[in-house]
């Protein structure tokens, strides 16, 4: 099974990652572990990445290309795959493609989910982070400590700055502009399966699941 989950932040779309990632036996593949790993076993296009990373730029896209293609080109992806957090261009998409063909790779769908932005807003401004593990949770839906510690390993917990109402709506600002045109593009290809991202998390999931089964009989 090859996914590709697309929607603005705070969608879900890391929630149902790890759910599909259980029910397929796939890898969930994420732009920013990819650059971080690489950066971190000091692989050529990871330090080239850093090179950007370190002036606070974006990594260019040729790059981050590279850098996907050396995934989906080894082991870890023989059986599939979920991908998260990329293409976020018409650009990156089109170049996305050249390297499934390349490899041979066809997607079987394109999970496009679609919650309300003032549902968006709440949710991340209602999320934090750990400063020592990184695992994130929700007031929302998590059950924490009143002492504000992380469950998973005892650190800190504190809110991102990219999530704070304000940033929030800049976010989805450029969402909107640079990486709507994506679904546009996807959704020529047929693949494109929209779901309803609000509510309970297993009757998104169950959305999904079955978009899934009735593309796979097409």
């Amino acid at each position: 099974m090859r996914l590709l989950l697309f929607g603005p932040p705070g969608v879900g779309k890391g929630t149902q990652a790890t759910l599909l990632k259980e029910e397929y036996k796939i890898p969930h593949i994420s732009t920013g572990d990819i650059l971080r790993q690489a950066v971190a076993e000091e692989t050529e296009l990871g330090l080239e990445a850093k090179k950007y990373m370190d002036k606070g730029e974006l990594v260019p896209d040729e790059v981050m290309i590279g850098l996907v293609r050396e995934v989906f080109n080894s082991p870890l992806c023989e059986k599939g795959f979920i991908l998260d957090g990329f293409p976020r261009t018409v650009a990156q998409a089109e170049a996305l493609d050249r390297v499934f063909s390349e490899l041979s790779i066809e997607l079987d769908a394109v999970i496009d989910f679609q919650v309300e932005e003032n549902e968006i807003i709440t949710r991340l401004s209602k999320r934090l982070t750990c400063r020592s593990c990184k695992s994130i949770f929700n007031t929302l839906v998590d059950s924490l400590d009143q002492n504000g510690s992380c469950p998973n390993c005892g650190g800190e917990l504190y809110q991102r700055d990219d999530d704070k109402p304000d940033v929030v709506k800049q976010r989805l600002q450029v969402y909107n502009q640079s990486t709507m045109p994506v679904r546009e593009y996807y959704q020529k290809s047929g693949k494109l399966v929209t779901i309803n991202g609000s509510g309970d998390i297993d009757k998104v999931n169950k959305q999904i699941l079955d978009a899934i089964q009735e593309l796979n009989k097409q």
